[in-house]
């Protein structure tokens, strides 16, 4: 043996980069990179995470408040009904809008006008005798005001952040909405137990200040230089470039078949009943969320998946499968679980539906664009609520929960086969918006 051989045989090997626990916890947890380095989207995120968690309130009242009025699933499924054509027109205007007005004191003026019309509720609750016509009234308008903010909320998570930190955002932003959605509905429950739904309705008007004081605080918002004005004509092209892409259509129908036929919440305050009351209401809406902030506070490897079409397709009917076992379930232990499986799946769909929509969207029609995302992810559930109502009228309750989720599954496998542009989906040769 040489000197040189020697020589060779005793160097230290290179090092080897270590795969701690730190290294790993990278790749797993959420990413809060964009809420350090960008000041406009932390405000946001914080003023909206502060302004849902009430909203969240409102939401278990309002539907708890209709069934101890009329004592049946199927009115409490007929609110949603009411809510689907003010959401539909308003969803479509406040994206055209949102692409020809600052976006920022869009949002500010729907988040003003909500407050007044959790004020309603207020009042309506306080009175001798509640009247159950203004739950339906208003909650048409809230829907109509939910159409108007969505879009041009949605529309300013690409202006706030890096077009390679959309993932990291999109799922920080889902983490704001779940922990909101946690808390919520389960304080909820307890405080319309102890107080009647009058403080849920009172502390949701509150928390509107936190959302109006971040959006006061952020800067400007401007609509794109090449800007349309509002039109139909505008609408209608915003229309047509979703039909024109499979990878979008698959986004909006395979959440449409989900939640329309796997989204029971309108047999919720039925269900709660057999498993203790108000109390046990605020349990079934929270772990959904509960499953979801999981989801998200493990999304670290998000980034690393590029096949977003498959991914959402096995979410979504996953989320299906959870809500089989929901209807299976014969005590709330079981019921629950099922549901923090079933809010787990659906937010990985969330996520990758919502990376979608940001990358491939071009700013011009980012705003009408997401109206249409609104009307994909929210007339599901509308209709599913009158959906899953009408279907416990006639078979019961468990019946009608679990025939969904298997309905669920059916209609995502169909929906797969049928858009495979969708399934195909690659975010690495997918091009840029321009």
């Amino acid at each position: 043996m040489t000197a040189g051989d020697e020589g060779e045989r005793l160097a230290p090997a290179p090092p080897v980069r270590s795969e701690g626990p730190r290294r790993l916890l990278r790749h797993v947890v959420v990413d809060v990179g964009p809420l350090r380095r960008h000041r406009d989207f932390r405000l946001l995120w914080t003023g909206q995470a502060i302004s849902l968690l009430g909203s969240e309130f409102t939401y278990v009242a309002v539907p708890y408040q209709a069934y101890q009025l009329s004592r049946s699933s199927l009115v409490v499924g007929l609110l949603s009904a009411a809510e689907l054509v003010p959401l539909l027109v308003m969803a479509l205007l406040g994206g055209a809008f949102a692409d020809a007005v600052d976006r920022r004191r869009l949002v500010l003026l729907a988040e003003l006008l909500s407050a007044g019309a959790s004020a309603a509720l207020l009042v309506n609750a306080l009175l001798p005798r509640p009247h159950l016509w203004v739950l339906f009234v208003v909650s048409a308008l809230m829907a109509g005001l939910s159409g108007l903010q969505r879009p041009p909320l949605d529309a300013l998570l690409p202006r706030l952040v890096e077009h390679d930190e959309l993932p990291a955002a999109g799922a920080l932003s889902a983490l704001g909405g779940t922990v909101g959605s946690i808390a919520g509905p389960a304080l909820a429950g307890v405080l319309i137990a102890a107080a009647g739904v009058e403080g849920a309705y009172a502390l949701d008007i509150a928390t509107f200040g936190a959302a109006v004081v971040a959006l006061a605080l952020m800067h400007a918002v401007p609509p794109p230089a090449d800007a349309e004005k509002p039109s139909l004509r505008g609408i209608a092209k915003g229309l047509r470039y979703a039909a024109g892409r499979q990878e979008l259509l698959g986004t909006y129908g395979v959440d449409i078949i989900a939640m329309f036929f796997g989204m029971p919440l309108a047999l919720f305050p039925a269900l709660a009943q057999r498993f203790g009351g108000a109390s046990a209401l605020g349990l079934l809406y929270s772990a959904p969320s509960v499953g979801s902030l999981v989801a998200t506070l493990t999304s670290g490897w998000v980034a690393r998946i590029h096949r977003h079409g498959v991914a959402v397709c096995l979410a979504a009917a996953g989320w299906g499968a959870g809500i089989v076992l929901l209807g299976f379930a014969p005590s709330l232990a079981l019921a629950l679980a099922a549901l923090v499986v079933a809010g787990f799946c659906d937010m990985i769909s969330g996520i990758f539906r919502m990376v979608i929509w940001n990358q491939t969207i071009p700013d011009r029609l980012r705003g009408r664009l997401a109206g249409i995302e609104q009307i994909s992810y929210s007339t599901g559930p509308l209709l599913g609520n009158v959906e899953s109502g009408l279907v416990a009228s006639l078979t019961g309750v468990r019946v009608a929960i679990a025939s969904g989720g298997v309905l669920c599954v059916a209609g995502v496998a169909v929906a797969a086969a049928v858009l495979r542009g969708f399934w195909r989906y690659d975010a690495r040769t997918a091009p840029r918006p321009q």
